[in-house]
């Protein structure tokens, strides 16, 4: 599987891409603006249809674009407890950015924590990691050794915790339990800065010891 990656504006979040051009479909995860842009380019380049796009979490910066994949079609999946950042963007409006539009993202799949969903043909783990927010989902594809985890860990940090449904003994618990349980040479895909592994963050995380 090909995996493409762009950090996109305004404030510098990472949309990824995968792709299975054998099967000639890709699956997009998180929607930051200009994702659409971005990712109908990259799809068209590698001959593929989009299939999917995941939200890791319903945070302004992952969900701008979102509504266009929705009103292109795409499924789009995100988890309910994040509903109301979801339906009700305008609700974070006091920690966005001013003047942005935020849509309602056009959720159209729940996810469930623990339930495996078929993508590109590959089986992919949703494991629920609140503490960033209340409904931070990772997405896990073992057969890549890869985790796609939104904003509940970094590169050597964390994921902020003083949003509205932020609680760092809720983060602690999810990064011990679902993140640090993977199999150590898990690349974490991130939704800002440089991707790390579960084995790296384990042996040098300084806010989440293992």
């Amino acid at each position: 599987m090909q995996i493409e990656s762009r950090e996109l504006p305004p404030i510098g979040t990472n949309a990824f891409l995968l792709a299975d051009t054998g099967r000639k479909e890709c699956i997009v995860v998180d929607a930051p603006l200009e994702a659409y842009r971005w990712a109908t380019a990259m799809a068209q380049e590698l001959g593929c249809r989009i299939a999917a796009l995941i939200l890791t979490h319903g945070h302004w910066d992952h969900i701008l674009d979102a509504h266009h994949f929705a009103a292109a079609g795409v499924p789009v999946y995100g988890h309910a407890n994040d509903r109301l950042f979801f339906e009700e963007p305008e609700t974070m409006a006091s920690y966005a950015i001013p003047g942005l539009e935020m849509k309602p993202a056009g959720i159209t799949h729940w996810l469930e924590a623990g339930e495996s969903i078929d993508l590109l043909g590959r089986s992919m783990e949703v494991r629920h990691v609140p503490g960033h927010c209340p409904g931070n989902v990772l997405l896990y594809l073992p057969e890549e050794k890869a985790a796609f985890v939104g904003d509940v860990i970094f590169a050597g940090s964390v994921g902020r915790y003083d949003l509205p449904g932020g609680d760092f003994s809720v983060l602690e618990k999810s990064i011990l339990e679902q993140v640090y349980t993977l199999p150590d040479a898990t690349v974490l895909f991130t939704g800002h800065g440089p991707s790390t592994t579960v084995a790296a963050e384990k042996a040098g995380n300084p806010f989440v010891r293992a």
